[in-house]
């Protein structure tokens, strides 16, 4: 559940006379809510409890979110200043596949090309898992192709508020949230086709942000559809969805979070 609707359900909540703490890795987003209390950490989204295989980490975040039911008797959102341990693999890892050089071509062309590369990898996890964790767009697992096609349209074209001109999926969001959906997906698409990888160390989140924002073109589509949400003044909810796509420290050499910005909350 995202930041925003945990702060409202809290607030919910509390009218039934119940104590609600919770974690918050949008502070933005908490800040619009105002949610009775709230921990807000440093952390990847997807990560609320920071650390991987790090239980006594996880446990001290849960104490810390646990404990602003005794200390705070106002809406309140305390900062945890503890980063998430670096495990060491994240200045150390290196991408083991050979993408090979970029192939000539409109964006389009070249975000196949690289998904292309990538796919026998991918498809090899997947028979090692038993499962895939793509397809939270509305996207099945054979449509990674046309969810690529996709999201280069969306790139070149700037249209980032209408339902894409594809038949072909189901799509279970609206736009333009369904962007970070879609983005989600393709990014689980690479992760999944590293995780095959023989001998090497699994990378962390930031190395993985730093691959595929540094050397993939999927990253290079990312940073120009969240040019395309800057430009959406007419979208309430695009200044959001930029900070969902891109990680903090990867849109244009800084946050895609805009610096100040009324997220609605409702």
């Amino acid at each position: 559940m995202c930041t925003g609707a945990v702060g409202a359900l809290g607030n919910y909540i509390e009218r039934a006379g119940v104590a609600t703490t919770s974690i918050s890795l949008i502070r933005e987003m908490s800040e619009a809510v105002v949610p009775p209390r709230a921990l807000w950490v440093p952390f990847p989204l997807g990560r609320p409890l920071g650390a991987i295989n790090d239980p006594e980490f996880q446990k001290d975040v849960l104490r810390t979110a646990f404990g602003l039911l005794d200390t705070a008797v106002e809406p309140t959102i305390e900062d945890y200043q503890i980063e998430a341990p670096d495990k060491g693999l994240s200045d150390n890892w290196a991408c083991p596949l050979n993408l090979g050089p970029e192939s000539s071509g409109s964006l389009a062309d070249r975000l196949l090309s690289e998904v292309g590369r990538l796919r026998p990898w991918a498809m090899e996890t997947r028979r090692e898992r038993g499962r895939t964790l793509f397809g939270v767009s509305g996207a099945r697992e054979d449509q990674v192709d046309q969810l690529a096609q996709t999201l280069a349209a969306i790139a070149e074209t700037g249209e980032v508020t209408c339902e894409p001109a594809n038949e072909e999926i189901d799509w279970a969001f609206d736009m333009p949230l369904l962007l970070r959906h879609i983005a989600d997906d393709l990014r689980t698409y690479y992760h999944e086709a590293i995780a095959a990888q023989p001998g090497t160390s699994p990378p962390d989140h930031d190395a993985l942000n730093r691959w595929i924002f540094g050397e993939t073109i999927l990253g290079e589509t990312l940073v120009l559809v969240a040019d395309g949400l800057t430009r959406a003044s007419d979208s309430p909810i695009a200044p959001l969805v930029r900070g969902l796509l891109i990680p903090e420290g990867h849109y244009r050499g800084g946050s895609a979070f805009p610096e100040t910005a009324s997220f609605p909350t409702s």
